[in-house]
Order: C-alpha cells, then sequence, then structure tokens
C-alpha cells in the first residue's frame, strides 16, 4: 500500500508541475497579447479570450489524465484495463470525480482511485480560480474603458 501511494504522490506532483507551468504559460501569453494589443483589445476580444483559455485548459486536464491512465496501464498489478481507452475512459470519470462505477479497479491498487479524484478536483479547482481571475481582469479593463469615456 506504501508504494501505491507514493506511486499517487508522484502522478500527482507531476500534474500538478503540468498545471502550474500551463498557468504560467497561459499568463504571459495574455499580458504579451495586452501589451501589444490596443486597450479597446480586451473589451472586444474578451469571449474568445475565454474561450481560448478554457479549451486550453480542458487539454491540460486531458493530458494530466492521460499520464493517470498511463499509470493504470503500467502497473503490473491493474489488470481491469486491456486497452488505454478503457483506461482513459476509467481515469477521465475519476479524475472528474464523476465516479460512474461500472469500471472499477478490483486490485490493491485502487487506492490510486481515491488519490486521482482528489488531484482532479484539486486542479479543476485551480482551473475555474483562474478562469474566474482572467473574467475578473476583462471586467477590470472594461470599467476602466467605460470611465476613460
Amino acid at each position: 500500500m506504501f508504494l501505491t501511494i507514493l506511486v499517487g504522490l508522484v502522478v500527482i506532483g507531476i500534474t500538478v508541475v503540468i498545471q502550474g507551468y500551463g498557468t504560467i504559460y497561459w499568463v504571459r501569453r495574455f499580458d504579451h497579447k495586452r501589451d501589444l494589443q490596443p486597450k479597446t483589445y480586451l473589451r472586444k476580444n474578451g469571449l474568445k479570450l475565454l474561450i481560448t483559455t478554457s479549451i486550453f485548459l480542458i487539454f491540460i486536464h486531458l493530458f494530466q489524465a492521460a499520464i493517470w491512465a498511463l499509470v493504470y496501464m503500467l502497473l503490473p498489478g491493474v489488470t481491469e484495463f486491456e486497452t488505454f481507452e478503457k483506461s482513459m475512459y476509467f481515469s477521465l470519470v475519476t479524475f472528474t470525480t464523476l465516479g460512474y462505477g461500472e469500471i472499477t479497479i478490483s486490485s490493491a491498487n485502487r487506492i490510486l482511485a481515491g488519490l486521482e479524484a482528489i488531484n482532479g478536483i484539486t486542479l479543476i479547482g485551480w482551473s475555474t480560480a483562474f478562469m474566474f481571475a482572467i473574467f475578473q481582469e476583462l471586467m477590470k479593463e472594461g470599467k476602466k474603458e467605460m470611465k476613460g469615456k
């Protein structure tokens, strides 16, 4: 059990690093575009920014769930997943905490599913907070523009 928890904590560390670097990348991209564009850029392209940000974050979460799916496929004690598709489905259901339950891990490694759920809800919460921060920034820019008129 200790080794299984250690594996889970390593995967959590990897996914948190991915989330951190992804967030930093997107903030730098956002700041760079804001600096290069006219002041009306954010107001006019705010919806586009929110949509592209959400798509970017969804892809990050898909990648993170794929890492968990690979772990399930590669661990010798997990025999429930014959294909990567089945492993990825289980990982997405677990990462998002849906937990349908039609596919489960009955092995000693099932504690990984709980760790993945904790990891997923934390990272999805991070993404939600990040989206809200961008929305607040758009609102601030809109208010500045309205006061300037």
